[in-house]
């Protein structure tokens, strides 16, 4: 028997439709439940062929159970040694080497020293920071969020340079970028699933969160779509990411990649509504089911991404 798990926390309505959805397909040999853990071992075997992450970035533990997991041989969707090396800057820098258009970015140095460093501990930063150079890049308005995280926490809109180091003093020890204001015509949020599973959802960022995806909008260009789909794809395969969800702003016909690194993405029926949340449950059982049927016991069962394979290739040959 082949046991399917999912990890999750807080949310109730995709986890509990996820494992029904899973064994009402009634696959021979193959079952879903909620992962339990009694303890973790060192390099031992889990009971799971494949597990659905969708907590560990708020929970340590979980994060190193998880890795221990897929060292033995579990499907861990996402990767979690990847997504615990990943951030958005990079993401950008990817994105940026694979051709879809981006925001003009850059990342800061946090407004306070991280614990347990002092001034002496930056002396490679060129004080004061080219902040003309980097404002000019960036141009006004502009958006400030952390370079890792989500859920639109800390994230501001500034208007100008003066506001920018009023908020930046605010965050802290956070390590936060700026990036370009994309003033929008459309915008898209996108389920990607498996690599190729994709879902577009006209979406509103500007609305409260229950509010934001957007039923019944106007009617979009089929030629916008299939390049939403297109860069949709080129990124997740890029990045690695089985379940993600990527975001798009839309200036004079152009999509730009806001925010693409999402793989615990929002699933709840009563934000994503009735119609996204049944697309979503059907294709990650089906993603599910199909990894556990290509499980092989004691492999790494793991999806790096373009990026890592091309990494390896080119080491391979020196």
């Amino acid at each position: 028997m082949k046991k399917i798990g999912i990890l999750f926390g807080m949310e109730d309505t995709f986890p509990h439709a996820f494992i029904e959805r899973v064994n009402q397909k009634n696959e021979t040999g193959i079952i879903a439940e909620a992962v339990t853990i009694d303890k973790v071992i060192q390099n031992q075997l889990t009971e799971y062929a494949v597990i659905i992450d969708r907590i560990s970035q708020d929970v340590p533990f979980y994060r190193a159970y998880l890795k221990n997991a897929a060292l033995t041989g579990t499907a861990v969707i996402n990767n979690p040694f990847w997504w615990s090396a990943d951030d958005k800057f990079f993401n950008n820098a990817l994105a940026d080497t694979l051709g879809v258009p981006l925001p003009n970015t850059v990342i800061l140095p946090s407004a306070q020293h991280p614990t347990d460093t002092t001034a002496k501990s930056f002396r490679n930063l060129a004080l004061p920071l080219d902040w003309e150079g980097i404002f000019e890049y960036v141009k006004f308005p502009a958006y400030m969020k952390p370079y890792a995280g989500g859920g639109w926490k800390n994230v501001y809109r500034l208007e100008n340079k003066e506001e920018f180091f009023q908020k930046h003093q605010e965050t802290g020890q956070l390590v936060m970028m700026l990036q370009e204001e994309i003033v929008f015509t459309e915008y898209f949020r996108v389920y990607c699933l498996g690599g190729k599973a994709v879902r577009i959802m006209q979406y509103e960022p500007r609305n409260p969160h229950h509010l934001r995806y957007v039923i019944d909008g106007p009617p979009v260009s089929k030629k916008l779509l299939a390049k939403v789909k297109e860069y949709t794809l080129t990124l997740c395969k890029g990045l690695g990411y089985d379940f993600n969800t990527v975001e798009f702003a839309v200036r004079d016909g152009i999509p730009y990649a806001i925010d693409f690194g999402n793989p615990a993405p929002d699933a709840d029926i009563n934000s994503v509504g009735q119609e996204n949340f049944e697309w979503v449950v059907e294709e990650a059982a089906k993603m599910a089911i199909a990894y556990a049927k290509s499980h092989k016991p004691g492999k790494i069962n793991l999806t790096w991404g373009t990026f890592m394979k091309d990494a390896v290739s080119t080491a391979k040959r020196f």
